[in-house]
């Protein structure tokens, strides 16, 4: 869990650990994070799809940023709803309609469909809109779209912290574990008082 939540390096959970007397390769600690991340994180993403179903004023942001996959650059996809967290992830080669697509089918039928999208001017995710025949949720607006740009931080401070990625499929399980864990432990202290924390 240490290793899903904070921005540490497999070696730095192994010293952690050391310090509280358990003497373990850092190997082992990749083990259990590649056995029990993705259990931990579809348990957190089904009890928040199971919340959130039914609720009416529901709005995604949607965004792509570049991840430097082996020296190649790689599109991460990510669907934000307006609380913040991360909703859906996808990585894809191409930045065109049909990544646009896919993308948002996959998070459409596992989400469900939300009042607004609000999005940057990419054109693909109006071509997308236009196939699935939502494209008056659509909204585009030039700072309308920060609260999915600021969601990427957390996700930049990590990579930065594992000294990136070199295989497609590892960095879409780590990317869908991470958000969901991600959420589950951003609570927003400043709204919260000390007691109720």
């Amino acid at each position: 869990m240490m290793y899903a939540r904070f921005p540490l390096s497999l070696r730095n959970v192994e010293d952690l650990l050391f310090e509280r007397g358990i003497d373990i390769c850092h190997e082992t600690v990749r083990h259990w994070w590649n056995r029990s991340g993705p259990m931990f994180a579809g348990d957190i993403r089904r009890q928040r799809i199971s919340r959130m179903r039914g609720f009416r004023h529901w709005r995604w942001h949607l965004d792509e940023m570049y991840v430097k996959l082996n020296g190649e650059m790689v599109y991460l996809w990510r669907a934000v709803d307006h609380e913040g967290e991360v909703l859906e992830s996808y990585i894809t080669k191409t930045r065109d309609k049909d990544a646009a697509l896919t993308f948002m089918k996959k998070a459409l039928k596992r989400h469900g469909s939300p009042e607004a999208i609000t999005t940057d001017g990419l054109r693909s995710y109006c071509a997308a809109m236009n196939d699935l025949g939502n494209a008056e949720k659509q909204e585009v607006g030039r700072w309308a779209n920060n609260r999915v740009e600021n969601s990427h931080l957390p996700f930049r401070r990590r990579e930065r912290a594992i000294l990136r990625f070199r295989r497609m499929k590892t960095l879409q399980k780590f990317a869908s574990v991470h958000a969901n864990v991600h959420n589950h432990f951003n609570l927003e202290r400043h709204l919260v008082d000390r007691q109720t924390y």
